[in-house]
């Protein structure tokens, strides 16, 4: 029996040797519509195959890279520098009806930007620095909710739609850096703070709205046909003659409905009553500027007559003496821009405020002692309020006068939102004075610590980045209009305008200090290590310095001589101290790496001023952006 048994378990167990097992059973998974939108996306846009998009018996499309869910649904897709190559397909994400940021930016997509307008709650849309191509993708008008809408650096083309001010609520548009052309829309929403169209083709007059007039000449650059007030840049006149009117077209464009033949025969008709129309007018009108041509030339020389006779007359009775006299009370003289009464000269031809007796009478407030003087509110008999800074002979040098002359000439002619500007100057009477704009709010010192009683807070963020730029503004401007510096930045010398914006005052007057004049504890905390010698003078790389400083004492309320000894390294930490909303604010840590940046030892790794406001815009851009990730 054992031996029949045995042939039988062989052919039993060769047979399962040779039998595949079993498959495993199928997963059974019904993909949700969302995840369905992803996959298909990944099939155009992820042809190096970057994105790790795994379903098994786990599958939860929430855990992939770049989505976050609410209830199940996708309302983030961020996908940043992720090396995607491809092109957004038509109906993949835009069927993710729930989306609320989309942000696909620094990859290397390619093609139209397909149909977005299902994505209705959408807020953020942002595709900057890939190759997409086409036209400005008009379905994004309809998207009402969006806040955020960045294009920049694509290769859109085509005009920029005038209904992009149907988003009302935009904060934030980036179009710098395509190929798009015709002319700039008049774009007005209030809410717009992040503002940039350079770099494009575009044309024409920049429309002079409320909102437009707010942003820097660099959101503009790069557009060699753009002019207009805020680029400083005079528009060719298109004054229309009287044959090329657009208000008054040939009788030939009226003719609507007649016979082919007719209609053309009418319309030579017309050309020819166009010409000996408009020929008889020309000839009237020639005439008539003729006749009034030679009234006004008699008119002219019968007057020029009577004057010539009364002076005549009146050179007769009047003395040496009297005509020097009125030649004295004529007003002021007007020389090299500068408008000169008695021995007060007013710069940029600022309209005389008063001669130098009327300013010495004035009625004196002290406001301060500075480095190098004394600075006062005066208030004049007729009410105007200006305040002077009258230097202190004793902490000044090179103030002969030619040179203080010339030295006033360029400081006087610096115009700008955030510098206050010099009125005028007198050097009469030993006494060396400098007139400025009075400024109604005070100085930054006084925002930041208050009065003596009170404790000093730290600033909100939204409050220290909005001085900090307009102080960079004011900087960067004295740095490449005048090729001087500031040389004396501290947080006494920025006053607060009517709308407390940052005005930089005391500017470019350095020069003229002794340089030995150390009296200041604080003043010396803003001073680089590499004028910190006697013999070394202010510099734009100093100025960089003091600007790091400054920052410091925006965000910690703290005075420069609390922090003189902190390292590079320590920056961080004394902030962080100071304040107890650091550690969760990306924000507030890019603006203490930026105050740490600006105040390296070495001189020549500071940033320029220039680089430190496009580190701002950074920084306030990164704020929208996370303000808008809900």
């Amino acid at each position: 029996m054992h031996l029949h048994i045995f042939p039988l378990l062989l052919i039993l167990t060769l047979s399962s040797a040779v039998t595949p097992p079993p498959p495993p059973p199928q997963l059974n998974l019904v993909l949700p519509s969302d995840a369905v939108a992803i996959l298909l996306f990944k099939s155009k846009a992820d042809l190096n195959n970057k994105l790790l998009y795994i379903i098994n018996e786990r599958f939860d499309h929430c855990l992939w890279q770049g989505v976050k869910c609410a209830q199940g649904r996708v309302v983030h897709f961020i996908l940043n520098s992720f090396n995607l190559r491809g092109i957004l397909a038509p109906n993949t994400l835009t069927n993710l009806d729930q989306l609320r940021v989309l942000s696909l930016r620094n990859n290397s997509l390619s093609g139209p930007i397909p149909d977005l307008s299902g994505l209705v709650n959408l807020k953020t849309l942002l595709l900057d620095h890939n190759m997409f191509s086409g036209t400005f993708p008009l379905s994004v008008l309809a998207l009402h909710r969006v806040h955020i809408l960045g294009l920049a650096n694509n290769n859109l083309s085509g005009q920029i739609p005038v209904e992009l001010n149907k988003l009302d609520r935009l904060k934030y548009l980036r179009l710098e850096l395509n190929h798009f052309n015709g002319t700039l829309p008049p774009l007005n929403q209030s809410s717009l703070n992040i503002f940039n169209v350079s770099g494009n083709n575009l044309t024409g007059a920049i429309p002079v709205t409320v909102t437009l007039s707010r942003f820097h000449i660099s959101s503009f650059l790069f557009n060699p046909s753009l002019c207009g007030e805020i680029l400083n840049k005079t528009c060719p006149s298109n004054a229309s003659t009287l044959f090329n009117s657009p208000a008054a077209p040939p009788p030939s464009q009226v003719i609507v409905s007649a016979p082919l033949s007719a209609e053309k025969h009418t319309n030579k008709i017309g050309v020819i009553l166009t010409f000996v129309i408009g020929a008889l007018v020309l000839v009237a009108a020639f005439l008539s500027i003729i006749a009034c041509f030679k009234n006004r030339r008699r008119q002219r020389i019968e007057q020029g007559e009577a004057k010539i006779a009364n002076f005549s007359a009146e050179t007769q009775n009047t003395d040496a003496t009297e005509s020097s006299n009125v030649m004295q009370s004529s007003g002021s003289e007007l020389q090299n821009g500068h408008r000169k009464s008695g021995n007060l000269i007013f710069c940029n031809n600022e309209t005389p405020l008063c001669n130098l007796d009327e300013l010495m009478g004035a009625s004196a407030e002290l406001l301060g002692r500075g480095t190098i003087g004394i600075t006062y509110k005066a208030v004049m008999y007729n009410q105007v309020t200006v305040t002077v800074k009258r230097l202190d002979a004793g902490k000044t040098t090179n103030t002969s006068g030619e040179v203080l002359e010339r030295h006033m000439e360029t400081v006087g002619a610096l115009r700008h939102p955030n510098l206050v500007p010099v009125k005028g100057y007198s050097q009469a009477c030993e006494e060396k004075l400098i007139v400025y704009e009075f400024q109604p709010n005070g100085s930054l010192f006084n925002l930041i610590y208050g009065s003596r009683s009170a404790r000093a807070k730290p600033l909100h963020w939204t409050s220290c980045i909005k001085l900090a730029e307009d102080v960079a503004l004011g900087l960067a401007y004295i740095h490449q209009a005048s090729r001087l510096c500031h040389g004396n930045l501290k947080s006494s010398n920025i006053l607060l305008g009517a709308d407390f914006e940052a005005r930089l005052t005391d500017y470019c007057l350095s020069i003229l200090a002794d340089s030995t004049s150390t009296d200041d504890l604080n003043y010396r905390g803003y001073k680089a290590p590499e004028i910190r010698k006697s013999n070394h003078h202010a510099t734009t790389n100093s100025d960089v310095f003091a600007f790091g400083i400054l920052l410091l004492e925006l965000l910690t309320g703290k005075p420069p001589s609390q922090h003189l000894s902190l390292g590079p390294d320590d920056i961080m930490d004394w902030v962080t101290a100071m304040r107890n909303d650091v550690e969760e604010d990306t924000k507030l840590k890019m603006l203490v790496e930026l105050a740490g940046f600006c105040s390296i030892t070495s001189p020549e790794q500071r940033p320029s001023m220039r680089q430190v406001i496009e580190m701002i815009q950074e920084i306030k851009e990164t704020a929208v952006i996370d303000d808008n990730l809900e």
